[in-house]
């Protein structure tokens, strides 16, 4: 019986230490040349991402968006799916949001219009 419930607590634990897949750090398409790594953490029920490297023409610079939260409150719906904001800096525009995580891919879209009207990126898991 002991053996049993040291099985189901690892488990517990096992399972309340993996991160969630949105976690991690994750770099984007070029938008004008441009792209940045960003890393995306908890806060508070949803996941929030932030600029922490940016790249013009393949070399870092520091660009004035270092720092800058980028993905915003986006909150887990199932399936590798997430809703929440983006903020584009090109326009410094902030959209309705959607994400869906699938593997070392993220396809983030930010939308206007009630959704029907979106523009896509697809970024690559770094760590």
């Amino acid at each position: 019986m002991r053996k049993l419930f040291a099985a189901a607590a690892f488990l517990l634990g096992a399972t309340a230490a993996v991160a969630d897949p949105i976690e991690g750090v994750w770099q984007t398409q070029p938008d004008e040349g441009a792209f940045a790594h960003v890393t995306i953490a908890p806060c508070g029920s949803a996941f929030c991402g932030v600029i922490s490297r940016t790249f013009k023409d393949k070399t870092e610079y520091q660009s004035p968006n270092l720092g800058r939260q980028i993905v915003i409150d986006m909150a887990p719906v199932g399936g590798g799916n997430y809703e929440g904001k983006v903020w584009r800096p090109a326009n410094n525009k902030t959209y309705m949001g959607k994400a869906n995580v699938s593997g070392d891919r993220m396809s983030l879209s930010g939308c206007v219009a009630g959704g029907l009207l979106c523009k896509s990126q697809t970024w690559a898991r770094i760590q």
